[in-house]
């Protein structure tokens, strides 16, 4: 039976971008301080499962929902498991966006909307995959079971609580990154660094919103400095850096700095401009009292564009996985002490206590203390020759003509969760990924045609 899976995308189109625009509408990004027993992370990504459950159950699935942090259907019988894993949840938002980020605006064929590509264009692309499966009543011998997280961007609580009473699929892909296939992803692993609260000339600095973001604004307060002194080291700092500084004085005699940088993916901090590790730059060249301060001086020489960690020590390389790469995404002050929260991704080689140990090295010489993150994550590998692999990329090269290869990325996805787990999809390799930047966008039939790539691959694996 031959099915030309392009024509029964096209049949769906409309109901599929309706649902899509209903889920791109609601700002699902984790809020913890408005978080109940109810809405145990947050009122968006609650609002965003119970969306997304009411379409299966409308269409004749039948939904489950965990603990209110996670849900799943299933579909077909058999004793393996095929796991489908998205996320509904999306990262947070700043002022930089030309459109309205949850109004889905469509603009020559491209939709712009927070989470258009990450990750709710791609998991509904796979949900209408699978209900065109279930449609067509084509012959199955295993189980899906199509799941969908809450919190990926952050520390993955709803997978984990969702895995203390659900079984873990045998095999399967999230559909959350990248084309041809992501079967390779580097660890994780999280610091926050704890300096001596700020005092004399530095009252306060700021950035970031999350450690897996490269900060894109960052904001300090400092006294005892000539305005007009500051404003002249501001234009000329601007005219040889690619950001931009604004001054200004309060009432109190005090000077507001702000900065302004570039956003992008904390997987990727070469891609942005990190608007933090610049001002503290800029601090440190200010005045010899900014530059001896430990939490600046360290800011500036050792985390300013280290995107591999070789200031630190840190820095490793793997034939297969690449490079390590450091991103120094949260910046701020708490219980009297002054942070900065390092977000690390690491290839096979490397191991959390080698981490530990050389961030301890440095405490003892820059007079910190630290604190690991609690969702540290080990490396995770799917070798090419594995048959999920191959047929993966035999669908992807059929649909495309585009060659398939192995692809080994630093962000981490729900695929990790399973031993012969990889991630699928759905930004092409011809695209400039916009994940976690303001104005996110993502042709329509890119869309569909990961729709049908989606249908293809997940019939080949289950029938």
């Amino acid at each position: 039976m031959t099915i030309n899976w392009q024509e029964e995308v096209a049949k769906v189109k409309d109901d599929y971008l309706n649902d899509l625009y209903t889920l791109l509408r609601i700002p699902s990004y984790r809020e913890d301080d408005k978080a109940t027993e109810e809405v145990p992370l947050g009122p968006g990504p609650k609002a965003a499962l119970d969306a997304f459950l009411a379409m299966v159950d409308r269409d004749g699935f039948t939904s489950k929902n965990v603990a209110n942090m996670a849900g799943r259907f299933e579909f077909g019988q058999g004793d393996e498991i095929l796991g489908i894993i998205g996320h509904l949840d999306v990262v947070p938002v700043d002022d930089s966006w030309e459109t309205d980020p949850f109004e889905p605006t469509l603009i020559d064929g491209k939709l712009y909307a927070r989470g258009v590509s990450d990750d709710k264009g791609p998991m509904l692309a796979a949900y209408y995959a699978l209900k065109i499966i279930r449609d067509l009543d084509l012959p199955v011998s295993k189980k899906v079971h199509f799941i969908v997280g809450t919190d990926e961007e952050s520390e993955w609580k709803g997978l984990t609580r969702y895995l203390e009473t659900e079984p873990l699929p045998d095999f399967g892909f999230s559909p959350d990154a990248e084309f041809p296939i992501i079967n390779g992803e580097k660890g994780m692993y999280s610091i926050t660094l704890k300096f001596p609260a700020l005092e004399g000339a530095i009252e306060s600095f700021e950035s970031g919103i999350r450690e897996n973001m490269v900060p894109g604004d960052a904001d300090a307060v400092i006294k005892g400095f000539d305005l007009e002194d500051v404003q002249a080291a501001a234009e000329e700092f601007q005219a040889k850096q690619p950001v931009s500084l604004t001054v200004e004085a309060s009432a109190d005699n005090k000077i507001h700095l702000h900065l302004h940088g570039r956003v992008s993916h904390g997987a990727f901090p070469e891609a942005g401009e990190n608007a933090a590790t610049y001002l503290a730059l800029f601090l440190k060249n200010l005045s010899s009292d900014l530059e001896g301060n430990s939490y600046i001086s360290f800011i500036a020489n050792l985390l300013h564009q280290d995107f591999k960690g070789q200031k630190t020590g840190i820095d490793h390389h793997d034939e297969v996985m690449g490079d390590l790469s450091l991103n120094p995404g949260v910046f701020g002050a708490k219980d009297g002490q002054q942070f900065v929260t390092l977000n690390i991704r690491f290839p096979q080689g490397q191991s959390f206590e080698q981490l530990d140990k050389s961030f301890s090295q440095l405490g003892d010489q820059f007079g910190f203390a630290q604190e690991t993150g609690t969702s540290n994550k080990v490396p995770h590998y799917v070798p090419g020759d594995d048959p999920l692999v191959e047929t993966l990329l035999e669908v992807y090269e059929e649909h495309t003509g585009m060659e398939g290869h192995e692809v080994v990325i630093g962000g981490g996805t729900y695929g990790r969760l399973m031993e012969r787990g990889v991630a699928f999809g759905a930004e092409f390799p011809d695209e400039v990924s916009t994940m976690h930047e303001p104005n996110e966008v993502q042709r329509v039939d890119r869309l569909l045609l990961t729709m049908a790539i989606y249908a293809d691959a997940i019939y080949r694996l289950i029938k």
